[in-house]
């Protein structure tokens, strides 16, 4: 599998199979997945506490490996809450870059990091 041909649908469904092989539905409730999602972003963070920027992006093939594992935890359970839910990833994605799109024109937020209030502020 690599991203170039395996789809979301695809990761979705091998999720739901190893869920199901394992009895483990019942206990992947929104509430516990949405956890989950939350506690895996916590440990993803944790490699880079503490490095500077330039040191965030120099880092040993182990510790890529490391946050590649985490990072497919955090994915994992956000395809178990899509299962659960019933969520068409591809359609929310494509959704709330149309949102950002509106939120974020490129004629007013290129090269800057500023949270998008900022510029709902700046019209008046």
């Amino acid at each position: 599998m690599n991203d170039a041909t395996t789809t979301l649908q695809e990761l979705k469904e091998r999720t739901a199979e190893f869920v199901r092989e394992r009895d483990w539905e019942q206990f992947h409730t929104p509430k516990n997945l949405s956890m989950s999602i939350a506690i895996e972003a916590a440990e993803l963070m944790e490699h880079f506490q503490w490095l500077t920027v330039e040191e965030s992006r120099r880092l040993a093939a182990e510790t890529r490996a490391d946050i590649g594992a985490e990072v497919a935890d955090i994915l994992l359970y956000s395809f178990s809450l899509a299962n659960a839910l019933g969520l068409d990833l591809a359609g929310a994605v494509a959704d709330k870059l149309a949102k950002n799109a509106v939120k974020y024109p490129c004629d007013r937020v290129r090269g800057k990091a500023h949270k998008y209030t900022y510029y709902q502020n700046e019209e008046k």
